[in-house]
């Protein structure tokens, strides 16, 4: 195998722009998965990801096309797994940059693209979807050249059809360059992803940057300083394909056999164990652990699992390292943890996995942002906010922003689109705002957002009390000038979402000792099986049973028994 062989690449792209779409056709043009196992979104290994029609794990893959081998590493295009992209961009020499002829270039995308461009990865400008009656490729053509690219570098396929893919490939080997690691250099490879399998121990999904590594060596992680020893290594084919080895250029799997997952990390650095001081010079740099944005708290309903969701936890971080846990403890649910997400469909998504691989039923608090409390008062998180807009929605887009304490900074063009520029505080922006933004746009703005530091702010802290018991998980910390609005929000919709009792219940918020919003709950008074008169015992029997199973689901606060989805509900507050 010769290194000029060798093509690593990526697909960019944001959400329903044909990304899955078009590695299917690439699978199909290549043979690398046969034409009776072939389905839509083969990648999407998950059902969670086939069900959502959204890429949430990045998925490598090795296809053989005329002699060269290309590897290609599928990533998410939502803005929460945007650390899923960076570790991608880090194992390879080229990207394809996917748009949607019908939607144009999105602010997500943007974002990335930068990303490549800062690794010098080699852009292969590519407009999709040129079938559609929808499509307009002229005007999306002169977004990317706005961008910079050449007229004549741009492809037009339709990935649904197979339109022009072959073109794709043949760019491919012309334009991305090959690797230009050394074989004869000291093992270094780089981790970007990792998987738990409960026989063989951490899985490592690597690019290897010089040397060779086989089966039986050990192995040394540098930044985990631990050992380990080959068990099994190979390709993505996309399963798993065993070889006798890897080589420099090349991306594969490594079966480890480690069991401590806590001494594991996405972003170390691998080399043969026999290597004196390998760390002065083989450490690969340019990982960061990626900062939470928005945090939540996750607890069992049934109390004696909190050990199996600690597990859970610990082998899901292996396989999305952007997720962060510590142990607490709330009065009113027990032993939980208070977990770390880039942003709430990260939440969500963790959520439902946990709840899927590990056969958990889960409550998950009112997510939070990152507030620093001083002896002068609060500090709050702030993000650098860009929308992109048809510029028919530019005042629209522009009073949402200021309507959630929006600061303005700048308007750019993007061909006859708009881009604009505000500073926003974090919580502000990671509930409903995305969804507002795409209702008063029809679906078509866009936004992206980075973290840019924390700023002084008027907060104050809002209690909820149910029964006249403070519930804990429930309290934040809110804008001064939303404080009352927020109350009266939150009270009303908990009065919708939390059963009745056999007495009357109070809802309210409190700031401090003043109560600022009431709702009541009234008694319940009717008795499932009152309507049933004579007939078969059964019947009430069944009645009873399914009174039993629906009360599986609660969890007792206080006085009062709870949903385990009350929390998440509550974001759906307008």
């Amino acid at each position: 195998m010769n290194n000029l062989q060798i093509r690593n690449f990526v697909i960019i792209s944001h959400i329903d722009h044909g990304k899955s779409t078009l590695a299917d056709r690439l699978l199909e043009l290549t043979n690398t998965v046969p034409k009776d196992k072939m389905r839509a979104q083969y990648l999407d290994m998950m059902d969670l990801e086939r069900e959502r029609g959204v890429t949430i794990k990045m998925a490598p893959v090795r296809m053989i096309w005329k002699d060269s081998i290309l590897n290609l590493i599928d990533t998410p295009g939502h803005v929460d797994f945007a650390y899923e992209v960076s570790r991608a961009l880090a194992a390879v020499e080229g990207a394809l940059l996917l748009v949607d002829a019908t939607a144009g270039i999105q602010a997500q995308t943007l974002f990335n693209l930068e990303k490549a461009q800062k690794q010098n990865l080699k852009i292969i400008p590519i407009i999709n979807k040129i079938d559609s009656p929808a499509a307009q490729i002229e005007k999306t053509q002169e977004e990317l050249v706005s961008l910079g690219f050449q007229k004549e570098e741009i492809l037009q396929i339709s990935a649904k059809t197979g339109q022009n893919v072959q073109n794709v490939l043949k760019a491919i080997i012309e334009r991305i360059p090959p690797p230009i690691e050394n074989l004869q250099n000291p093992l270094k490879a780089l981790i970007f992803d990792l998987l738990y399998d409960q026989y063989k121990g951490v899985i490592a999904y690597v690019r290897v940057f010089d040397g060779t590594i086989a089966k039986n060596e050990k192995i040394k992680f540098l930044i985990g300083e631990t050992e380990g020893e080959i068990l099994e290594l190979g390709y993505f084919k996309p399963q798993f394909a065993t070889a006798s080895k890897i080589s420099a250029g090349e991306i594969g799997y490594l079966k480890t056999g480690i069991k401590e997952i806590s001494k594991i990390m996405v972003g170390d650095t691998i080399t043969l164990a026999s290597i004196a001081h390998p760390e002065q010079d083989l450490k690969i740099a340019g990982y960061q652990q990626p900062k939470p944005m928005v945090f939540a708290s996750i607890y069992p309903i049934e109390g004696e699992n909190h050990k199996k969701l600690a597990d859970a936890l610990g082998k899901l971080k292996l396989n999305d390292y952007s997720l962060s846990f510590n142990f607490e403890r709330s009065k009113a649910l027990g032993a939980g943890f208070r977990c770390g997400f880039l942003g709430l469909f990260h939440l969500e998504i963790t959520k439902e996995r946990l709840e899927r691989e590990s056969a958990l039923e889960l409550i998950v608090t009112s997510p939070t942002v990152d507030i620093q409390v001083t002896e002068h008062g609060y500090r709050e998180p702030y993000v650098d906010l860009e929308i992109i807009t048809p510029q028919q929605y530019l005042g629209q887009a522009m009073e949402l922003a200021q309507s959630h304490r929006g600061q303005y900074k700048e308007i750019k063009y993007l061909g006859d689109r708009v881009i604009v520029l505000y500073e926003n505080p974090l919580s502000e922006i990671i509930i409903g705002f995305y969804d507002q933004l795409k209702n008063l746009s029809e679906g078509y703005a866009s936004m992206n957002y980075q973290f840019s530091g924390y700023r002084d702010a008027d907060l104050v802290q809002l209690d909820i009390l149910i029964a006249g018991e403070k519930v804990e998980p429930m309290t934040q910390i809110v804008a001064r000038s939303k404080s009352e609005s927020t109350s009266r929000n939150i009270v009303k919709k908990l009065k919708d979402l939390v059963p009745r009792q056999l007495y009357k219940v109070s809802l309210q918020a409190a700031i401090g000792a003043k109560i600022v919003a009431r709702e009541d709950i009234p008694a319940m008074r009717k008795d499932v099986t009152a309507p049933l008169y004579g007939g078969d015992v059964t019947r009430k029997r069944k009645l009873l049973e399914k009174q039993k199973k629906g009360k599986k689901r609660l969890k007792h606060l206080g006085k009062v028994d709870i949903p385990s989805d009350l929390f998440l509900e509550l974001l759906k507050i307008d």
